[in-house]
């Protein structure tokens, strides 16, 4: 009798044990899946696990990261919401749904998960300290973005460093007067820290200040004399103030330093264009296209050399390189007639 029994527990009991392994296995199935980037196939796997009550641990979390690498956020928000209903101690899924909530353009909403959970989650899917930096920067916090970046890079968040990285980054994400601050304030921390006049020389370069410009860049000269992107964007600045001869000099300097770089190939084109010299820039505008062939700038400027030599299938070619090149919500650059 007592066998028996025991047979029939074992009979009762093994679907028990059956289904729980079929869950574990499912949901492993899914992470696989999801690993391998077949992403549909594993949102299958997931639909089937969320039938079960309770829903398995981890199906919602892993739902989310799909659904966020589709760039569905609005079905990646409610995914990771689930997931911290069902854990709210779960820090990746809070993590994920910070950065989730920053995509969709929510920023306020983001900081407060994304705070919470940067120092929990040791290898993160993110970088959180950018994220939450650009957020900062998007609801004008603007020095708790610096103390974010700072962290990214193990800055002491005070430090000139740290100023002239959120410069940099406010510069990136155009915001042209607090980044002008910001490195204004890490220049007056350390008149001496390499970059920050060269910052502080583009930013008044994309305000259309060339002769501001071009005194920022000089006296970045005096700090870092063999940083040839320096050059490159001196010689630009004195091209646009149309001081040829110092610009061809830069631009020399930056070729030399920088021998694999496109740009002052390109300004050295085009400056030899201005001084209607056309076989000069035609060699230093085929260097540059040889270097990179699917620079829209150089094309254009090919087309204009081959039109004035009076190479008009040459010419018609490099225009049409050019249209095809020319990036979105960019100026129409029109080949001349």
């Amino acid at each position: 009798m007592h066998k028996a029994l025991l047979l029939c527990g074992l009979i009762i009991s093994a679907p028990w044990i059956t289904a729980q392994q079929t869950l574990s296995l499912s949901l492993n199935d899914a992470r696989q899946l999801f690993a391998e980037g077949r992403l549909d196939q594993a949102l299958q796997e997931l639909d089937q696990l969320g039938k079960e009550t309770p829903e398995t641990a981890g199906v919602e979390r892993l739902r989310g990261f799909i659904f966020y690498q589709q760039t569905k956020f609005t079905d990646a928000d409610s995914a990771f919401a689930k997931a911290l209903a069902q854990d709210p101690k779960d820090m990746e899924a809070m993590q994920m749904r910070g950065a989730t909530l920053f995509r969709m353009g929510k920023a306020a909403d983001a900081i407060p998960l994304l705070e919470q959970a940067r120092t929990a989650v040791p290898d993160a899917n993110i970088d959180p300290n950018y994220v939450l930096g650009v957020s900062y920067l998007q609801v004008k916090r603007y020095d708790d973005a610096r103390r974010a970046f700072a962290a990214q890079y193990g800055f002491a968040p005070d430090s000139a460093a740290a100023f002239l990285l959120a410069a940099r980054m406010f510069f990136h994400q155009e915001n042209r007067l607090v980044a002008q601050a910001a490195a204004e304030k890490a220049v007056q921390l350390n008149p001496n820290l390499p970059l920050a006049h060269q910052l502080l020389g583009e930013i008044a370069l994309a305000a259309g200040n060339t002769t501001e410009a071009i005194a920022e860049f000089e006296k970045e000269k005096q700090v870092n004399p063999l940083h040839g992107e320096l050059y490159d964007r001196l010689g630009d600045a004195y091209l646009r103030n149309r001081q040829n001869d110092e610009a061809q000099h830069a631009l020399n300097r930056a070729v030399l330093l920088e021998p694999n770089a496109t740009g002052p190939y390109i300004l050295l084109g085009k400056l030899m264009l201005n001084q209607k010299n056309p076989v000069m820039a035609g060699m230093y505008l085929e260097r540059a296209r040889q270097m990179d062939p699917g620079n829209f700038m150089t094309r254009f400027l090919l087309g204009q050399v081959y039109r004035s030599e009076g190479r008009r299938e040459d010419a018609d070619r490099e225009f049409r390189a050019a249209e095809q090149l020319q990036p979105p919500h960019s100026p129409t650059m029109e080949a001349p007639h």
